[in-house]
């Protein structure tokens, strides 16, 4: 392939993995290909081979292509018009530790944060937060997911709730009691937990070392998919690119739907963000869920969905008259916390520590 790179849209290293993995799920690199060699697309491209070897390790990141020790990089993605046959092999499942895993959010910073937001916006404060959340705080996550998470929407489709147990709840509701759910096994207990507690259907899929199994996925009954692509919890299991594409696939029947749970994602190792299900998809099918209960603390109790466009509509009419859970301080608190940068430098300063402490395992 012949690539002029368009260096000042975003880095380098970043445009050329996006212009190799476009044309791996065109498949003009096909499934068990070899990709150029370091060397040969650095002088092709008239960039250091460097940049090549990140835009590779980024595809390999992500399950495009894998190292093959005096083979090179291979093409390990597949795309089809079905399902694979599952000679996928089941995940032997270890509990993943949820506390001690990340450095807590620097206590000095958000004190001072939180001393700012009461000094400047005072009575304000005191005030109702609209239903779906305060405009700021909708607006700040919209151009934070824009610039980290290859998410552009309309602030419209960002709705605010407190935390993930209430906002699955919310889903439920907007998408109906009368759909089959499916989701992971083993998966986030509180997921089943509502499912249960709201009396619908749900099937549970077992989980491979890739995602989810391909014959259980392609033979559910069900019309909603919930699922976290990346480190299923308790499981650990992140979904290969060839997995988040299967699912994208299941989803375009029949009037179906994906959850995507996107908790803990912010921290992966990669030197990029991780793929979402919400920005690959064209089907505007995909309800996106986070929390900043990871990235900042447990007791801020704050969470938010991104709907696709055409249900907006459907949940100003169904849940428009709900009241926000997240008091109007903690909002304005946060909104402060992502338009400083402050809550970026964290979450990168973890990341970096992450890719430190992995080199030195090595």
């Amino acid at each position: 392939m012949r690539y002029i790179l368009n260096k000042a849209k975003r880095p380098v290293y970043l445009e050329l993995y996006k212009r190799i993995r476009d044309d791996i799920i065109a498949e003009n690199y096909p499934y068990n290909t070899k990709l150029p060699s370091k060397r040969a697309l650095a002088d092709e491209t008239g960039v250091s081979t460097i940049t090549v070897e990140h835009a590779y390790s980024l595809l390999c990141d992500e399950g495009y292509v894998e190292a093959r020790e005096r083979s090179g990089f291979i093409v390990i993605f597949r795309k089809s018009d079905g399902f694979a046959a599952s000679s996928e092999k089941p995940t032997k499942h270890t509990v993943l530790h949820t506390d001690g895993d990340y450095p807590d959010f620097p206590i000095s910073v958000f004190s001072k944060t939180m001393r700012k937001v009461l000094s400047e916006h005072g009575d304000l404060l005191l005030e109702k937060s609209p239903n779906c959340g305060c405009i700021e705080l909708r607006e700040a996550i919209r151009h934070y997911l824009a610039r980290n998470r290859g998410i552009k929407v309309d602030v419209k489709q960002i709705i605010i709730g407190s935390g993930s147990e209430y906002l699955y709840r919310l889903i439920v509701e907007l998408l109906g009691r009368g759909r089959n759910y499916a989701i992971e096994s083993p998966s986030y207990k509180k997921i089943e937990q509502v499912y249960r507690a709201t009396e619908i259907n749900y099937v549970s899929l077992p989980l491979t070392n890739s995602g989810i199994d391909s014959r259980a996925l392609a033979t559910v009954n069900a019309d909603v998919l919930h699922t976290t692509p990346y480190r299923s919890y308790p499981s650990g299991v992140t979904a290969t690119a060839s997995k988040l594409h299967e699912y994208i696939r299941w989803s375009e029947r029949n009037d179906r739907y994906i959850i995507e749970d996107d908790f803990e994602s912010e921290f992966s190792v990669s030197m990029k963000p991780t793929e979402t299900l919400f920005a690959l998809s064209k089907g505007d099918n995909v309800i996106y869920l986070n929390t900043f209960s990871k990235t900042i603390s447990p007791s801020l109790r704050i969470g938010y969905i991104v709907l696709p466009k055409h249900l907006v509509g459907a949940f100003d009419e169904k849940l428009g008259f709900y009241s926000c859970t997240v008091p109007t301080f903690m909002q304005y608190v946060l909104t402060e916390l992502i338009n400083n940068g402050d809550f970026e430098r964290h979450i990168n300063r973890v990341r970096r520590n992450k890719r430190k402490e992995l080199s030195t395992q090595r």
